[in-house]
């Protein structure tokens, strides 16, 4: 498992190592004791999610209210996505940026980002699949969304935008400003 960060603080994505053979292959996934001591963050998983997905479908920006938020582990386990990390911590140095990591069910690479980081992905293949380790329970009162379509946020979708398939909440969800201005974004904890 190699861990390396992100231009996001708090965000890293995961090259995990894959043993195969002839008859098949092997991958240990997640390891909260070689996350904790190569980045600090101590990762206890409560829930655990699955999403499948068709070639096009855009789910995010998504983040929850801090305290608790709710730091994720994503990996996708059938098909491809490109999955962002987005800087929506008010007052981070690199609010309103994002990074980008490639996830498909070859390499079997993740990525995790801590609390108070957006989360959005793309699937890129039909029925793609990925799972979530996440560290607090769903809560619907305490979820949020920035409209991924943002053209502040700008991030680059590798399908034609007529190509994409976004859920009523995240077309009808507020800009990166508008929930910002509305003090809805998470605060910049860093140091």
């Amino acid at each position: 498992m190699e861990i390396t960060p992100l231009a996001i603080s708090g965000a890293y994505s995961i090259a995990n190592t894959l043993h195969r053979d002839d008859r098949g292959e092997f991958v240990e996934w997640f390891r909260a004791d070689r996350l904790h001591d190569d980045t600090g963050l101590s990762f206890h998983t409560v829930q655990a999610n699955l999403s499948v997905s068709e070639k096009g479908t855009v789910r995010g920006i998504h983040y929850a209210d801090v305290p608790p938020g709710q730091a994720k582990y994503v990996m996708c386990v059938a098909g491809a996505i490109r999955d962002f990390v987005i800087d929506i911590r008010v007052g981070s140095p690199t609010f309103g940026t994002w990074a980008s990591v490639d996830l498909d069910a070859t390499s079997r690479n993740a990525v995790v980002l801590d609390v108070g980081l957006g989360h959005a992905f793309v699937a890129l293949e039909p029925n793609t699949v990925v799972t979530y380790l996440v560290t607090d329970v769903y809560k619907p009162h305490a979820e949020h969304a920035i409209n991924p379509l943002d053209s502040d946020v700008a991030l680059e979708f590798p399908l034609a935008d007529s190509a994409l398939l976004l859920s009523p909440k995240d077309q009808a969800a507020p800009t990166l400003a508008q929930a910002s201005q509305e003090g809805r974004l998470p605060v910049w904890q860093g140091s």
